[in-house]
């Protein structure tokens, strides 16, 4: 099985992803996919990189991950890549041949450059075929002789295979004395009656079809040349030869001009009630240049097999991808607490108080003896210095330690300056606008009554630059909360040097005061030796938040 052909897991990381979010979906991907052959394990993000981890992907060499903006069933998702196609001038028993084989209701048709021109249905056969139960049968459009031949396994005795007939079909069963109703450019089927082989070429017929093997004489075929009527032979009865000759007519005569079209990247959602109610029930998705790529059927809307997704890094609905409840979770592997994502059916959820997912991605790697590869690597000891603050943060473990240690070997790096390099390298943050700046890593939390709050955070190396735009970014922040109508509002600036953090904050005064015993002061709040959301100031503004109202 080809990775193209297996199912996906998008592993994903939390919405406005830090270095952690992204690093332990490259690591769980990579370990994933070489434990199991079953999936391809794809790793995703849901927002675009900061720049502590723009500056660790060009520093590896990693691979970024691809931009996931929902995890909602698209047309691509569902729909069929083997399909039949049938070019405009097919006959149309080939393509009604197709159709049955297939089990379908309609075979999509092409023109000349492969697009798509039209579709041919059950419906449209079945109308023509209620025509000729009332009327006599004819070509509505040029049908080759070449086609003619072709579907009624016959042989040319006079004329051009490459020639076109058009207008009515008959059968000549009467005595060639009755009265005809045969006119020029029409078929006849006939069979054995050199008599009414000749009345018929006379009539002016463009193709005479003798039946049952039927062979003309010298003197039929001479005529017919005389009179430029094609003569062939089908070695089928005549009822049959009629019907194979009606057959035998280009399938654009019978197409559907204006068929339901969808896009590859459509949501299923919005394209299945037109699916429904188009009399074929089925959609046709088209690439570039307009050429037929794949098929929706009714069928495929039933119970379709949902986008899998793999979380990491958060277990909240609020910071997942949009959409996750059209999902299926397949597991969770976090350092959090456990959030508000519910599952369909049980699932491994791993909530492992460490420092950093990374940490647990690379023991899983270790339990199993395998080793990530490098620039995999060195991208997991970045999130681990980076979510530890250089292994300082009140939640750094001992098993976050021994991991940085074995990955410093593994990348031949010293942790602690690469460390430092790191946050140096991306704590320049004086060109970043502050509507930016408070949004680049914020998480969001539910609270009771269907409130939320939010809290984001900024690491800085030396507090001078961010001081001095300190009412800039509280301005910031308070646009924040009114515009996504939150509880409140928080923006952590963390001195990753001197180990503290200034709180600004928008919201209830007394919610802050409850978490930190200090009242805001115009929207600030100092907290020395505070450095972890995780740890110090999510839990305790939860808490705080709980109690409000």
């Amino acid at each position: 099985m080809t990775a193209r052909d297996k199912p996906r897991v998008y592993v994903c990381g939390h919405r406005n992803p830090d270095t952690d979010s992204i690093a332990a979906a490259l690591g769980c991907a990579e370990l994933n996919n070489a434990l199991e052959d079953g999936c391809e394990y794809v790793p995703v993000r849901l927002g675009s990189p900061n720049a502590q981890t723009e500056w660790l992907i060009q520093r590896s060499g990693a691979q970024l991950p691809v931009f996931l903006p929902h995890a909602k069933l698209r047309v691509r998702d569902i729909m069929r890549t083997s399909f039949p196609l049938a070019d405009h001038a097919d006959p149309v028993r080939e393509v009604g041949l197709l159709m049955a084989a297939e089990g379908l209701d309609l075979v999509p048709i092409v023109d000349d450059d492969e697009r798509l021109c039209g579709v041919l249905t059950e419906r449209a056969l079945a109308r023509r075929y209620i025509r000729e139960s009332r009327e006599a049968s004819r070509l509505d459009a040029p049908t080759p002789i070449g086609s003619i031949v072709a579907v009624l396994g016959g042989t040319l005795l006079s004329g051009d295979l490459d020639a076109v007939v058009r207008g009515r079909v008959w059968v000549q069963a009467m005595d060639s004395a009755s009265q005809s109703k045969v006119e020029t450019g029409d078929v006849v089927v006939v069979g054995d009656r050199a008599d009414s082989q000749k009345r018929a070429i006379e009539a002016g017929v463009a193709l005479l079809v003798l039946s049952n093997g039927a062979v003309a004489g010298g003197t039929i075929v001479e005529l017919a040349a005389r009179r430029g009527t094609a003569v062939v032979s089908s070695p089928l009865d005549s009822y049959v030869t009629s019907r194979m000759i009606t057959l035998s007519e280009p399938c654009l005569a019978f197409t559907e001009g204006d068929p339901l079209t969808v896009g590859v990247d459509d949501l299923v959602s919005d394209v299945a009630e037109q699916i429904k109610d188009v009399h074929y029930r089925a959609a046709v998705a088209v690439g570039g240049g307009g050429r037929p790529i794949g098929l929706v059927t009714r069928s495929d809307l039933v119970s379709p097999a949902l986008r899998r997704v793999l979380l990491v890094d958060h277990a909240e609905r609020g910071q997942s991808v949009p959409g996750l409840e059209e999902a299926e979770i397949v597991g969770i592997l976090d350092h959090h607490h456990i959030g508000s994502i519910e599952t369909r059916r049980p699932v491994s959820a791993v909530f492992d108080p460490v420092g950093s997912t990374a940490t647990l991605v690379v023991e899983r790697f270790r339990q199993h003896g395998i080793e990530p590869a490098a620039s995999t690597a060195m991208m997991m000891l970045g999130a681990i210095l980076s979510d530890t603050v250089l292994l300082s943060s009140p939640t750094t473990t001992s098993r976050d330690r021994l991991v940085s240690a074995y990955l410093e070997q593994l990348v031949e790096v010293d942790a602690a300056a690469f460390g430092r390099e790191m946050f140096e390298s991306s704590s320049d943050v004086s060109n970043v606008a502050a509507s930016d700046l408070v949004v680049r890593d914020v998480k969001e939390y539910e609270v009771d009554g269907g409130r939320r709050l939010r809290i984001a955070q900024i690491e800085t190396v030396g507090s001078a630059a961010v001081d001095a735009r300190a009412d800039e970014l509280l301005e910031a922040v308070q646009e924040q909360r009114v515009r996504q109508d939150d509880l409140l509002f928080a923006l952590m600036v963390t001195d990753v040097l001197e180990g503290d953090t200034t709180l600004l904050v928008s919201g209830p005064d007394q919610v802050v005061q409850r978490a930190f015993g200090k009242r805001p002061d115009d929207g600030r709040v100092d907290l020395p030796g505070v450095m972890s959301r995780k740890k110090q100031v999510a839990p305790e503004l939860l808490r705080a938040a709980a109690t409000e109202g």
